[in-house]
């Protein structure tokens, strides 16, 4: 959504809001606490975070960008005498622009603004306006309406979910033909060790059909020592399996657990789209990870995964490392990576962060990622990173003020080059 101002006034408005909304700054004696939904009596609490944002971006491809962006988040929410939640309402967004005019990105944008209520007739919730539809046969951004139903009875064990509205995409107009339905039906069984489900999307541009999916899930536990878990989507156009996932979990004991997926995945490309005329390879990977835990946030890891492409040769790619949680001052990891292709991307290489609290209102943090191939989804290009650094320091002001600091470098042995990258953020939480 762009804004009808003016790039200069847009970010003038950013600095007025972020200024309105944090007040004066009162000495710490004198600052409120923070709102936890644990401290809610009766009536209606109000909480959310504003940040205010900018960023210094050099690429070898473009000119330098100067991006500026206030965001809002806001929640109103709504107790009755019982302290639990009725109805609420939910909004999260932000302005921006470039003001070196050279991303068309940073723009003005609505993620999500939504009015929720519960238990409505004790049955039924339902939320209406702009909110985030993810269930496994698929996952959009919708304008309109969602419907969660618990029937009771002989029914109690399900749960069941319609929706339906407009389709929302940030980087093409905004159409009212283009539409999104689907539904889910979820059920927990064996007191809720088995949970379980179904789900159907059907996507529609210009009122004509565009992609159908259908989705099932399921999470078993049993005896506290194993989880098995799956996820299946079928595309209807195409007529053929588009994704698949099965793992477990294996946690006998509480110093160490194995876990194990089994992953598959083909492109679902709309059916307007010239892209879906064409044949497309399927990607598999299977992976076997192991984690160790010593005590005092300390976990030890090792993981292996391979890779299979059909136009490809097979990629090993081999892990390990160690994991410091931070207990006191320290927190960080540190792993060696092997990737093994015999085409090319054979790799050899490292991870590693590293962050220390200086005292209860700073911290820093320095991190590298050397060698190591990541496949990153940027907004508008899919992008192969070989190696990363950066840079980090948080700053809280006071107990409702924090301000963060961070520098970065991309770089690919593609065709992008390198990527710096500067951001000053500002968050308010009230």
């Amino acid at each position: 959504m762009a804004s009808p101002c003016s790039p200069w006034s847009r970010t003038l408005f950013c600095l007025v809001l972020a200024v309105a909304i944090a007040g004066p700054v009162r000495p710490a004696a004198a600052q409120e606490p923070l709102i936890y939904i644990e401290e809610a009596v009766p009536g209606v609490a109000i909480s959310g975070r504003a940040s205010s944002e900018i960023q210094w971006r050099d690429e070898s491809r473009r000119g330098d960008g100067l991006p500026v962006f206030q965001y809002l988040l806001f929640n109103v929410r709504h107790f009755d005498e019982e302290v639990e939640e009725k109805y609420s309402f939910h909004a999260y967004g932000r302005l921006g622009t470039d003001l070196n005019n050279e991303y068309s990105w940073a723009d003005s944008r609505l993620y999500y603004a939504y009015y929720q209520k519960q238990d409505w007739r004790d049955k039924v919730d339902f939320r209406l306006g702009r909110q985030f539809i993810a269930v496994t046969a698929g996952a959009s951004l919708l304008d309109g309406l969602t419907l969660d139903y618990r029937p009771g009875g002989w029914l109690e064990p399900f749960t069941f979910s319609v929706f339906g509205g407009g389709d929302v995409a940030f980087y093409s107009s905004y159409s009212a033909k283009d539409t999104l339905m689907g539904g889910e039906i979820r059920g927990r069984f064996n007191d809720d060790n088995l949970v379980t489900g179904i789900s159907y999307v059907q996507r529609r541009e210009d009122s004509r059909k565009a992609t159908e999916l259908y989705g099932a899930d399921f999470d078993y536990g049993f005896r506290r020592l194993l989880n098995l878990y799956g996820e299946i989507q079928y595309d209807r156009l195409s007529d053929r399996v588009s994704y698949g996932l099965i793992g477990s979990n294996y946690h006998r004991s509480d110093r160490w657990g194995l876990r194990t997926e089994y992953l598959y995945s083909v492109p679902v490309f709309s059916a307007s789209s010239i892209y879906s005329v064409f044949a497309v390879s399927k990607y598999q990977e299977a992976m076997a990870e192991l984690n160790y835990y010593f005590g005092s946030g300390l976990r030890g890891f090792g993981r292996y995964s391979r890779e299979i492409y059909e136009e490809f040769a097979d990629t090993d790619v081999f892990e390990a490392g160690i994991e410091k949680i931070r207990t006191d001052r320290f927190s960080g990891y540190l792993s060696g990576v092997w990737r093994r292709a015999r085409e090319g991307q054979d790799l050899r290489g490292f991870r590693v962060r590293a962050a220390w609290l200086f005292n209860p209102h700073l911290q820093g943090g320095v991190g590298a990622e050397i060698d190591v191939l990541e496949r990153r989804l940027d907004e508008f290009e899919d992008d192969t990173l070989s190696s990363r650094i950066w840079a980090d320091l948080t700053a809280r002001l006071r107990a409702n003020l924090e301000l963060l600091g961070r520098l970065e470098r991309y770089e690919s042995d593609g065709f992008w080059g390198y990527h710096n990258r500067a951001t000053l953020r500002l968050n308010l939480t009230f």
